[in-house]
């Protein structure tokens, strides 16, 4: 029988830490079919994935997609459900048996997003968490926990016709708060992205963080504000972002890549429409940080 639920890791020369998430998975009761997306590792991951876990599927693009990656291995597995991990994460033992649950019964849920739990033993909840819960978006009829339109990818699981029709992960943004346009994308096709306490992803980031990170989102803050909010949402964030650049190094890099990025993201410009940006609009106040909001994760990402 087809699995229910298969989970895609994307990875690149983090041959250890992906060696570890491995094995977590290896030993879960749902034993879901595994796919790792090799982002152009020159340290041997390929080959050590192979000697340690054959039975993972392995696809080895021989260059750095980022999410994209994701996209390559939903589309290689048969499950209509995924569960997306980075090679510093995985899933609790049974919750990828309560998400398919979940996702039976609400067809209009195209995308959970999980707790986080933060640590490799005993862990503690991911600020997310709390966020997310408390989304003023609201519980719909139709859908399990609050209506989100934020997410952490390596805490999310998908479903497959859903994430494959609207694209996936969007090549222009590469990595960085690549979540966002996915979520805006889900709901402009109707479908429902929702919190899910019950489903848990574990997450045990590097303690050093990632380099350049922070201008990697803030450049694709500023492309999916491009490429799916009103005109005037697009510049003034242009503007302010500029504004920033004068005395931040960080806002200066953000701002030329995005520059860079600016033609490829105007080719695939696709506004919302007027009652979801209404919703994205509820998120964006001067309140307590919400989805939607930067909010900085435990890996160093703000949505």
């Amino acid at each position: 029988m087809t699995p229910r639920v298969g989970v895609v890791v994307i990875t690149r020369d983090r041959r250890e830490s992906l060696l570890r998430t491995l094995d977590r998975l290896a030993a879960l009761p749902e034993r879901p079919p595994v796919v790792v997306v090799d982002n152009g590792s020159a340290d041997g991951t390929a080959q050590a994935v192979r000697a340690r876990h054959p039975a993972v599927g392995l696809l080895t693009p021989g260059r750095n997609l980022g999410a994209v990656g994701r996209n390559l291995g939903a589309a290689a597995l048969a499950a209509p459900y995924v569960a997306f991990s980075d090679d510093d994460s995985w899933w609790e033992p049974g919750a990828l048996a309560r998400a398919v649950r979940v996702f039976d019964e609400h067809p209009r849920l195209a995308l959970i997003a999980a707790a986080t739990s933060v640590g490799e033993s005993a862990g503690h909840p991911d600020p997310l968490n709390e966020v997310l819960a408390a989304s003023p978006l609201g519980t719909e009829a139709d859908l399990p926990g609050p209506s989100v339109l934020g997410f952490l990818a390596c805490a999310a699981v998908v479903r497959r016709e859903a994430f494959l029709g609207v694209g996936g992960f969007h090549p222009v943004l590469h990595f960085g708060a690549e979540e966002r346009l996915l979520a805006l994308d889900l709901a402009a096709r109707g479908w429902g992205l929702a919190h899910c306490p019950e489903v848990v992803a574990r997450h045990d980031p590097d303690p050093g963080g990632r380099p350049g990170r922070t201008a990697r989102v803030r450049r694709n803050d500023l492309l999916t504000a491009w490429m799916r909010r009103p005109l005037r949402h697009a510049l003034a964030r242009t503007a302010g972002l500029a504004r920033d650049s004068r005395t931040d190094p960080q806002a200066r890099r953000a701002l030329a890549g995005a520059a860079c990025r600016l033609p490829s993201a105007l080719a695939h410009r696709r506004v919302l429409p007027p009652s979801l940006e209404r919703r994205v609009r509820a998120l964006e106040p001067g309140r307590p940080a919400r989805p939607g909001r930067p909010v900085r994760t435990a890996r160093g990402d703000q949505l």
